[in-house]
């Protein structure tokens, strides 16, 4: 059983106090407020902070006081990713740059009109991705879970800027699978991550930095089921200002086996992973045991 439930340990009070620094300051203020907060998720947070440790010291090996430096690094990138977010997506001024490479994939699976799954992971900054594909000038469809508390959707939802996508949420009763479907057979664009998944969900395992892990079956699964273009997905941060956009160019898989299809998309998207971590380790933000979820 996985240990991670699909949601986050933020609170309303700091979106608040971020946002209003935000409007009335800008990012740079913002980011040195991050530094204490990222300090106290390091000293009092261990729950977290074990399995991130995990990651730098058994995974990636890194030595002891490296990998404690990487975790509190890791916080404040986190931290970041959140702040970033939200500057897009309430259209708040700043100085963002983005590089983009592989957008003509993309492209190209958009012109096609067949529609077409982006897979990613909680690697980099999902949701600058995301919001960047309004660039293809297609509809964009995001998956994602909805478990944050209601007062911090409700106050993120009041600061956001011009919807350019539609979400579609997880959900128990598995009514997001009918919305997915749909989506694919309008031609449109759907996004999901493929690293992490809730009790009931079905997997299957891969090697992952060498040890056995599990993924979820489903988005695997509708890509094999609807045989549409497949491209994995990233944004990572590089620079205080500066965001690198990658997707790679969809690749034929075997469509005489579901299964054969599948195994071979999850190789391609664990190589994928394990590439984009270790070139910006602090930048996978799972704080739970990956590896255990297996036992």
């Amino acid at each position: 059983m996985p240990l991670w439930q699909g949601k986050s340990n933020a609170s309303p009070l700091g979106y608040r106090i971020f946002v209003s620094i935000l409007k009335n300051w800008g990012v740079s203020p913002a980011y040195l407020l991050l530094r204490f907060v990222a300090l106290y998720y390091f000293l009092f947070s261990r729950k977290s902070s074990m399995p991130v440790f995990f990651l730098y010291y058994h995974k990636l090996s890194y030595s002891w006081l490296a990998s404690l430096l990487k975790v509190y690094k890791n916080y404040y990138m986190f931290g970041q990713s959140l702040i970033d977010r939200v500057v897009v997506m309430a259209e708040i001024p700043n100085k963002f740059t983005f590089d983009f490479d592989g957008e003509i994939y993309l492209r190209e699976m958009a012109s096609q009109k067949k529609g077409g799954i982006l897979l990613s992971a909680h690697i980099g900054n999902w949701e600058i991705a995301g919001h960047l594909l309004k660039r293809l000038n297609t509809k964009i469809n995001i998956v994602m879970f909805d478990e944050e508390h209601k007062k911090i959707k409700q106050y993120l939802d009041s600061v956001k800027g011009k919807k350019t996508m539609k979400v579609i949420t997880i959900k128990e009763n598995l009514s997001h699978i009918y919305e997915i479907n749909d989506a694919l057979k309008n031609n449109e664009l759907v996004c999901m991550h493929a690293d992490r998944f809730l009790p009931a969900n079905k997997t299957f395992t891969e090697i992952f930095l060498g040890s056995v892990a599990r993924f979820p079956v489903g988005p695997f699964l509708l890509a094999a089921q609807f045989k549409v273009p497949v491209s994995l997905t990233f944004a990572m941060k590089e620079s205080g200002n500066h965001y690198h956009f990658s997707a790679t160019k969809p690749k034929e898989y075997d469509l005489s086996s579901k299964e054969k299809f599948m195994r071979e998309l999850l190789k391609d998207f664990t190589g994928e992973m394990e590439k984009k971590l270790k070139q910006h380790p602090e930048q996978w933000y799972n704080y739970y045991d990956f590896w255990k979820q297996q036992s």
